[in-house]
């Protein structure tokens, strides 16, 4: 259940490691569409925008604890590469600690803070209730079990093993499937029924994959003393992971950001802004496959310091992600309304939907050269740069937000703002690669 990336075809180890990844990321996003369908056919466009609003914010508290996941998976990555199956077991047994205080202590803040949150994003009165239920379900109690999957997946994509999440994800959808249909459907629990089928489905990826991990994978299988937490990885997981996480937090505040300045234009363009975002994040999986695959293959060579394979890896990558982009490209503007019809038939959000789609997708590109260089600096162990990466998109995207939306464009600005943001974080991307400063930061 391991693959060696150090040897052998750079494009055969990306595309073979990149697509379970996209298959698992597909299916995780389908539950979380289909969710959206059957809350917009079953209960209505307001709990469709209800649930939207969480949505930014979801991302905020995953990100919080997969970004140690993804620092944990860096330091497994390069032992692996250097052969050290000694400190690859001790990162396993650390992760365990970090995740677990990483969990509660989110738990904690959206269990308390849930109705000041919805309140502070300007959610409607009429639906905020509804707002803060689905929170407090899929984040409050969910989180843990979102965590330990992606502390689990992570440290299996290390070891060069895409295809375990695959399988637990696509159980998970199964069941996300079913229950969205009993509970919304024919129990008609509303927003509350998705969110505990989500609940649900979570816990049973996180769990199976665990279980499967661990018997099936040697790395998993410790004894009482390899158990014991090692302080010098969880400073390094920290160190590393940290800045990942905080750079997902600040690019997800942004978003709530944009997130609060949609919901100021009403229930139809939040509804519309939901459905663009939930095709979107269809868009987002190629990318970040490729990314993750990329990461993996990165932080083996590195630990195997053999660098001019690392860029080679790179330019497959690059290549890779400017052919999709440009396919998204010609299907948003050819199928965009009949896209957006699978969500809703209130017509004007249909209107609003597919024409965000065609905006968002001109900066496609953009959004691909900021996920190949990153898994390539994460994977080299270059996470600080995560932080200039999250101040930056930052930036653009709240001031975007704040000078888009209050001239001629009004609520298109918000689609224009991810345009601009996407490809200017993209360039910077590309320049931090060109730099070479990766080349010093390797753990190993």
């Amino acid at each position: 259940m391991t693959t060696d990336m150090t040897k052998g075809s750079p494009t055969k180890h990306l595309l073979m490691f990149a697509l379970p990844l996209l298959f698992g990321n597909l299916f995780q996003q389908f539950y979380n569409i289909f969710d959206s369908i059957v809350v917009g056919r079953f209960v209505g466009a307001e709990s469709l925008a209800a649930v939207g609003a969480c949505g930014s914010l979801t991302f905020l508290f995953i990100n919080l604890s997969s970004g140690l996941a993804v620092g944990i998976g860096v330091i497994v990555s390069q032992y692996f590469g250097a052969h050290d199956d000694k400190s690859v077991k001790s990162t396993i047994a650390s992760s365990v600690y970090i995740l677990t205080a990483t969990s509660l202590f989110v738990t904690l803040i959206v269990l308390i803070f849930a109705p000041g949150i919805m309140k502070f994003l300007r959610v409607p009165d009429e639906i905020r209730h509804l707002s803060v239920s689905y929170l407090r379900i899929t984040c409050g109690w969910g989180i843990i079990f979102m965590a330990f999957y992606n502390g689990t997946s992570s440290i299996l994509r290390a070891l060069g093993d895409s295809k375990t999440p695959l399988y637990f994800l696509i159980v998970s959808s199964v069941i996300n499937v079913i229950l969205d249909i009993i509970f919304v459907v024919k129990l008609s629990l509303g927003v509350t029924g998705v969110a505990l089928a989500t609940l649900i489905s979570q816990a049973a990826s996180a769990i199976g994959c665990l279980i499967f991990a661990i018997k099936k994978n040697e790395y998993f299988r410790l004894n009482k003393e390899e158990l014991k937490p090692n302080k010098h990885i969880i400073i390094m997981s920290f160190k590393l992971g940290v800045p990942i996480a905080l750079q997902n937090s600040l690019i997800s505040i942004s978003v709530i950001t944009l997130q609060s300045t949609v919901n100021s234009f009403g229930p139809s363009v939040m509804a519309a802004y939901t459905i663009a975002g939930r095709v979107e994040s269809l868009v987002h999986q190629p990318f970040q496959s490729l990314s993750n695959a990329l990461s993996t293959y990165t932080g083996q060579n590195v630990g195997a310091h053999d660098q001019e394979r690392v860029k080679k890896g790179f330019r497959r990558g690059v290549t890779m992600a400017i052919i999709f982009a440009l396919t998204m490209l010609v299907v948003m503007h050819t199928l965009g309304q009949k896209i957006c019809l699978l969500f809703v038939n209130d017509p004007d959000v249909i209107k609003i939907g597919a024409k965000a789609l065609t905006i968002t997708s001109l900066a496609y590109t953009g959004l691909g050269m900021i996920y190949i260089p990153r898994g390539l600096l994460n994977g080299a162990g270059d996470t600080g740069f995560s932080m200039i990466n999250g101040i930056c998109e930052v930036i653009v995207r709240i001031s975007g937000a704040l000078i888009l939306t209050k001239t001629a464009l009004g609520y298109w600005g918000v689609w224009w703002t991810n345009c601009i943001t996407w490809s200017v974080t993209g360039i910077v991307c590309l320049i931090r690669y060109w730099s070479g400063v990766w080349k010093k930061k390797a753990v190993v």
